[in-house]
C-alpha cells in the first residue's frame, strides 16, 4: 500500500500519470503561446493580421491537442490557450481579418 502512494518522478510537468508526453506538452506550450500573442495583439487595430493568424493556428493546435491529450492538466492548459486564441482570432477578424482587404 505504501508503494502505491509514493509520488512518481516525471520529466513532464503536465503529466499526472507518471509518463512523459512530449507531443502533448509541445502542443500545450504552442497553444498557450499562440493564444497569448493573439489575445494581446487582438487589441490593436493595426495588428489584425498577426492576431487573426496566430489565433487561427492556436485554435487548430489546441483542438488537435485536446484530441490527443491524456491528462486533465494538459486539457486545462489547452482550454486556457484555446480561449485566448479564440478571443484574439475574433478580435483580429473584427479589425480586418486574415487577409486585411487583399482578397475582396
Amino acid at each position: 500500500m505504501a508503494q502505491a502512494m509514493q509520488p512518481k518522478s516525471s520529466i513532464s510537468l503536465l503529466a499526472t500519470d507518471g509518463k512523459p508526453h512530449p507531443l502533448q506538452d509541445t502542443l500545450v506550450v504552442a497553444t498557450v503561446v499562440l493564444g497569448i500573442v493573439a489575445f494581446i495583439t487582438g487589441f490593436f487595430d493595426n495588428l489584425h493580421l498577426l492576431s487573426s493568424w496566430t489565433g487561427l493556428v492556436g485554435i487548430l493546435t489546441g483542438a488537435y491537442g485536446q484530441f490527443i491529450s491524456e491528462t486533465t492538466r494538459e486539457r486545462f492548459a489547452l482550454i486556457i490557450g484555446l480561449g485566448a486564441a479564440g478571443v484574439g482570432f475574433y478580435l483580429g477578424m473584427a479589425h480586418g481579418g486574415l487577409f486585411g482587404g487583399w482578397a475582396g
